[in-house]
Order: structure tokens, then sequence, then C-alpha cells
């Protein structure tokens, strides 16, 4: 279990992993524990519930996507594994509560590694933990001790259970073959031999299916013959997956690649070159069905303009150079140290980024709808694989490099009693949703639209959480409101000037054209440095008192038009 096989749950941990405070990756790791035991293999679930039970934040995004229930129950287990490993852990020694290491309950109840893995699917909860420096799951002995009392006949089931010794493997795939003979199914063969001999279902199927794997000319249940199913297709490009990724990690040779195609190709009754072409069917249309959404612009379908939408950022080595020499003020909080590994982007630098991350989907769109997935070839497939991954690292950058953004936002509207790591949690959804939304080509700063988006979402979320809490508090006691934190930073002060900009420009609409550009340049609303009266006055041809004039009845109109839609003057 090494890939998902859903994308969309893909990149969302991949979000998390990245973005969200280590307190809220935890609170996902349970909820996705939760709600896989939950989840009905025969059902199919819609990606936007999945995403809310996981983070809490109702997603707009893969509207239509239906993930089905035995590949989610696969990508669950995969998502609380990622995030779970992503957790910074504790040194065991400062845990606040005493813990259990995984080897101690498993001694305790006489039960494998995977049994407890199950159990915590039950709700057995566990915390990553350091021991002798080593990163490990490890159990609240006090949670440990209710999940005995709320569920006493599963520990006792489970403590029945040793591990097959050879002697009993060679009796079950015996009794297996008799019973294969006389007509019965895999099901029905592990279900009677588990009822001789007391021993669970699953672990007679997974002794018969792994021998099965290991001896392909001798087993039990071989692969039926005809067209191969969806599901076995799948399992061949799995299978060649996880073997490519461990040459990978291992650097072997060639020939056991070859070993290992041929091995598949001998458990599924099939030729070598048909499992490469099994392979690269299931990988183009996991490629080519992914729907890309990205900003159209003109300049996409000019030929000379791409050597310059796709070349290096302007300005990216003093970028790189301020990074790896920034260092955090003094007085930021330890949380928040992080948001200050990445510099700001210009508005050159952010414009070029936002340009080449949608050229780059503008011609992965493009090369998708050229791709036969049953025709496909490997040097296709490639290319696709290096858009995204342009794509990718463009993205990651805009999203690294607005996260004091988030911050400064999730303070302004932080309460008493709220937790910050909620909100930031909440604001870096809406972060990543607003790079996939935004138009650079209508000349705006993204921080403009960035701050529009979290607000927006905050106005939604923050009532409806407290709406939440309401409904379990019993009882209000104003002594125990605390103070509200009324600090700012760089960020909240920018995104604030950036915010009323954007007020001014919709309320310059109502003005003529000369005197909304005169209080563009006198503002510096267009980007560049504000202006002088005598500098304006040049590039129009006339006098600084008659420029003066025409910004003073300018502010005045704008003043009025505020007052009238009931907006805030500046």
């Amino acid at each position: 279990m090494s890939e998902f096989k859903t994308t969309a749950l893909k990149n969302l941990a991949e979000q998390q992993t990245r973005f969200a405070p280590p307190a809220r990756r935890r609170a996902q790791v349970a909820a996705a524990l939760k709600l896989l035991a939950e989840i009905d293999p025969a059902r199919p679930y819609p990606y936007q519930y999945v995403c809310f039970r996981l983070t809490d934040f109702r997603s707009d995004a893969h509207a239509d996507l239906l993930i089905a229930g035995d590949a989610l129950r696969h990508d669950l287990e995969l998502f609380a594994r990622r995030v779970e490993r992503s957790v910074p852990a504790t040194p065991i020694e400062q845990t606040v509560e005493p813990m259990l290491t995984l080897e101690e309950v498993s001694k305790r109840f006489n039960v494998s590694t995977k049994t407890i893995s199950r159990w915590r699917v039950k709700g057995l909860t566990s915390r990553r933990v350091k021991v002798n420096g080593r990163s490990q799951l490890g159990f609240p002995r006090v949670a440990v001790e209710r999940f005995i009392a709320d569920h006493p006949t599963l520990v006792a089931k489970g403590a029945k259970f040793s591990h097959l010794s050879d002697e009993e493997k060679d009796g079950i795939l015996q009794q297996a073959r008799e019973l294969r003979d006389s007509g019965l199914t895999l099901t029905e063969v592990s279900k009677k031999v588990a009822a001789r001999l007391g021993r669970s279902p699953e672990a007679i199927r997974y002794t018969i299916k792994n021998f099965d794997r290991c001896h392909p000319d001798g087993a039990l249940f071989p692969a039926a013959a005809g067209p191969l199913s969806v599901v076995a297709k799948e399992q061949i490009f799995q299978a060649k997956r996880q073997h490519d990724l461990a040459r990978g990690h291992a650097k072997l040779s060639g020939d056991a690649v070859e070993d290992t195609v041929t091995t598949i190709a001998k458990q599924f009754g099939r030729t070598r070159s048909s499992m490469y072409r099994v392979v690269n069917e299931v990988r183009a249309k996991e490629l080519v069905n992914t729907s890309v959404d990205y900003i159209y612009n003109a300049e996409f379908d000019d030929p000379a303009r791409e050597a310059a939408m796709l070349a290096e950022m302007p300005g990216n080595a003093e970028f790189e150079a301020k990074r790896a020499g920034k260092t955090p003020p003094k007085d930021v909080p330890p949380q928040m140290m992080h948001l200050y590994e990445w510099p700001l982007l210009s508005k050159e630098q952010e414009q070029h980024v936002f340009r080449k991350m949608n050229f780059l989907k503008h011609k992965l769109h493009k090369l998708q709808g050229t791709i036969d997935p049953a025709r496909a070839r490997v040097h296709e497939l490639v290319a696709v694989e290096n858009l995204r991954d342009g794509v990718k690292k463009c993205r990651d950058l805009l999203i690294s490099c607005n996260q004091r953004l988030v911050y400064a936002q999730a303070k302004m509207k932080l309460a008493s009693g709220e937790s910050i790591d909620d909100l930031v949690s909440d604001g870096n959804l809406s972060l990543m949703r607003a790079v996939e939304k935004f138009d650079y080509g209508r000349g705006f700063k993204f921080s403009t639209y960035a701050t529009w988006a979290i607000m927006k979402n905050f106005a939604r979320s923050i009532p409806d959480s407290k709406t939440h809490k309401q409904r379990y508090m019993t009882g209000h006691d104003e002594l125990f409101e605390a103070k509200a934190d009324v600090r700012t930073d760089e960020q909240e002060v920018l995104a604030t000037a950036d915010a009323a900009k954007s007020r001014v420009a919709k309320l310059l609409e109502h003005l003529d054209a000369r005197t909304r550009e005169v209080i563009r340049m006198r503002t510096g609303l267009d980007g560049s440095q504000e202006m002088t009266l005598e500098q304006i006055g040049q590039h129009f041809g006339i006098t600084k008192e008659r420029v003066r004039q025409i910004n003073v009845r300018g502010m005045k109109q704008l003043r009025e038009w505020a007052a009238k839609e009931n907006v805030e003057a500046l």
C-alpha cells in the first residue's frame, strides 16, 4: 500500500502534511480512522463529503467526483499513515500522560501488530512518539484501558490466536486442496477451514493467497483466464509500481526488473508484454482522466511567448539567497517561525509564477486530449508527469510565500477560547483554492484576492463553529473571557492596505478617466511609486494647482459614493 488510488485524496494528503499545523494533523488522523471504520466497500462516496469529514472544511473542488468504497478504504488508511508520519514525534519521556509502545501493547494482549492496527480503526487512540531516537506509535495507557472496557469481546478474541507455525500452514493448505477439489470457492474454503481449526477466516484466506503468490505454478486458486478485470489491472499496476519504488531505493539491476515482471505475468497467466501494456493503460487513465482547472489567457496561444513564460522566475537568484539567509524576528512565536523561511514575492515574480503555472496547466490540458489510454506511449506519459510536477512546484511556491497572510487573518478573527490552529487550517485550505482560482491577467495583487477568499471563508465557518459549540455550553461567564490579541505584524498591515486599495479601485469606476488616473498616480494604486503634484502635472501638461483641484474633487466624489454604497471611506 504505497500509492493512492484517488489523485484528489493524494493531493489533500500532501497539502495537509506540508501546511496543516501538527495539532490539526493529529485530529485528521483520528478522523480518517473513524471514517475508515464506517466505509461500506460496495458504496461510492462523494469527495466533498470525505474532505469535510477529514478536515471540517467544505471544499468546492471535485464536485462530481465519487470514490468507490473499496478504493476509499485503501486511500483513507494511506492518508492516516502519511499524515501521522508527518507529525513531529514527541520523546516518550516528555509526554504528559503514561504511554505504551506498540511492542508493549502487542505483548500485553498476545496479538500481532497487524491486529493492533485493526484496533486503531475500531477506536484505539495512538500518537507518534520517539523511543531511543526512533519514531514509532505510542498508545496512552488511559486510552488502552478505555478500549479494553469498550471492546472486551474483541480483545478476548484477539488474545486467543497466535502466529501460525509451518506445520499449521501445511495443514491449512492440505485441507484447502481437498475442499477446492470438491468445488468450493476461496471464500467458502476459508470459512470451513477456519471453523475446523478455530482460526479467523481472514487468517486462512491470507495463508492461501500468500502461498499462491509465492508459488504461481502450483497456486490453489490461480487467476481465471479471459479478459482482465479492472481490479486485476489495478493489482498489476500497483505491483509494478511498488517494485519500481523498491528498485529506486535499493538500486537493483535491470535483470531484477525482468524477473519481477515475469512473476507478475505468471501469477495472472499472461505474457510479459501484456503486463507492460496493462501498466501503461492504467497509468494513462490515471493521468489523462484527471481534470485540469486553470485560468486561460490569450498569450498562451502565442508561440513566441512560450520561452518567456517557462523561463526562471525574475530575481530567482536573489530570492534563493534571501531565503537561505532568512531569520525570523526575535519576537515571533515559535509556531510561526516556519512562516519566515519563505520571503514575500514581488509583484513581478508573483505574476510570472501564476502565468507559468496556468500555462503549464494549459499545455497539460491540450496534451491529455491527444492521448488514448489504450495506446499511450511512454514518452507521452512522461511528458504529462513532467507538466504535473511543474504545476505542483509553482503551486507550492505560491502557497509557501503567502503563509503569513493566513496567520495574519487568523489572528484578526481569533476570539476567546478558540484555537488559532483551527483557523489557520481553514485559512490554508482557502489559500490553496485561491491559488487555483486567481486570475493574474487582471493586474491585481494576489494578496488582495487571497485576503478576500480567506475572510469570506471565516465569515462562513466561524459562525457555524460557534453555533456548534453553543449546543454543548452549560453556561457563560464573562470573567473567563480573555482580552483579544490586537498585535499586528508586517503581513497583517499589508493585507489591510491591499483590501483598502481593492475597495477604492471599485469606487474609482464612478469617476471620469482623467480624474481616476490622477488619483491612481497620486496614491500609487497602479503598483508604481506615488507621484508628486508637479510630476502628475508634467504628465498631463497642466499646473500642479490644477492637479491638486482635480485630486480634491475626485476624493470628495469617492467619499460621496462610499457613503451611498455604505462602504467605509478611506
